[in-house]
Formats: structure tokens, sequence, C-alpha cells
């Protein structure tokens, strides 16, 4: 971790008990899953959230956060980056820049594949996400106006398509366009690790969707 990263620490059992408090929540999936923290802080176009991944190991959506195995943590950002917010949303949807509702989950949201073709991902291919238009171009990423529901291309993703050996320790902390309300992390070596993960278990029917809760930081 570093400095740029602004989300506190929790225990496990505090972000799995607070993620079991926002809307939507139905029970733990089985399988791998992820929760999002938003930082409270939030630094204009810096990495400055955090991703924790968890597996399951009890029974298909136990109420019970004992049974979640923690995997990994790795920084990235919830929001859309400068580049973005200052009008570069407009090539996408003019009304503004899609930022993710938070405190909610997203059952089955995500799926292994390629995001634009050049790097392996987790796609928006199993459910509808919401999400708010930030159209005002302060540069700041805010949950503004009336929340929507669709189908908007919301992937995780990794914000380099370089992953030659001699950069996997290499960490970019500044988000640029890298993401329009994607959520995106900077770590290449632990997120090659996690599409492997996912990769090899949609292709051996151990898990098509993943699920994905974000939260703000609490």
């Amino acid at each position: 971790m570093s400095e740029h990263t602004a989300v506190r620490k929790y225990t496990d059992r505090d972000l799995l008990e607070g993620s079991m408090l926002v809307e939507g929540f139905k029970g733990f999936p089985k399988g791998r899953f992820i929760i999002g923290v938003r930082s409270q802080e939030d630094t204009s176009n810096v990495y400055d959230d955090k991703f924790y991944e968890y597996e399951n190991i009890g029974e298909e959506f136990t109420m019970d956060p004992s049974k979640m195995l923690f995997i990994r943590v790795l920084t990235g950002t919830t929001n859309p980056g400068i580049k973005i917010l200052k009008g570069g949303f407009k090539s996408f949807n003019p009304k503004g820049a899609a930022v993710l509702k938070s405190n909610m989950w997203y059952y089955n949201v995500w799926k292994y594949g390629m995001h634009r073709g050049k790097m392996p991902a987790l796609r928006q291919r199993g459910a509808e996400v919401v999400v708010y238009r930030d159209g005002d171009m302060d540069g700041k990423s805010e949950e503004l106006g009336e929340p929507i529901s669709g189908w908007y291309g919301i992937n995780y993703h990794m914000n380099t398509y370089d992953f030659s050996d001699a950069n996997l320790d290499k960490t970019i902390w500044t988000i640029g366009g890298w993401s329009a309300g994607c959520q995106v992390t900077n770590e290449r070596e632990e997120y090659l690790d996690q599409m492997e993960w996912y990769e090899d278990a949609l292709n051996s029917g151990k898990q098509k969707f993943v699920t994905y809760c974000l939260l703000r930081e609490f």
C-alpha cells in the first residue's frame, strides 16, 4: 500500500458486517466476490480507494461473515478520472460522468472477459448497475441528482495494457482517462493473479459471475 491510499484500515469483521447493512444485501454469495471502499477524502484524480476480495467457503448466500476467507486487497479507484469529469464524459454520455452508486450490492454483475479486447477484466455482463450522472465539470466525483439503472459498461479492470515482466512492480497513481465510471485498480501483479483465478473459475464451471459491493468509507 501507499500514502496515496486514503481509506482507513478495517478488520475483516468490520468490513463484512458493514457491508451487511447497505442496500440490496441478501447474503454473501458462494465463491469469490469483491468489496470496494470509496474514500471519504476522495483526492481528485488519485487512486485512493481499495478493493477487498473474499471467498465464501460456506453455504451459498450465507449470512455468516465468519465463513468468508480474505484473499487480497488492492488499491484503485471507484470514481471517474479528472479527464472524464471535466468534459470527457461527453463522448460517452452528454448528461455527465457515470458515478457508481455506493453503499449498494450488485449481485452477479461481472463476468470474466476482455476489456476493450486488450486486457483480462471483469465485465458488466450479468446485471444492471445504478449510477449518478455528474455533469457539473468541477473535477470532483459526486453522487448527484437521481440515480438511474442500466447497462453502462461498468467494468473492473487495470489502468494499463502493459503487463510485461519488467513493469509488473510499477504503480501509476494518476487516474487520468482510465476510469469513465469503471472500477479500476493500479496493482499489476496482484491483478493478474486475480484475473487468472476468475478465468480458470469460468472455464471450469466453478464460478460464472462475480458479485460486487461498493461501500462508502465508514
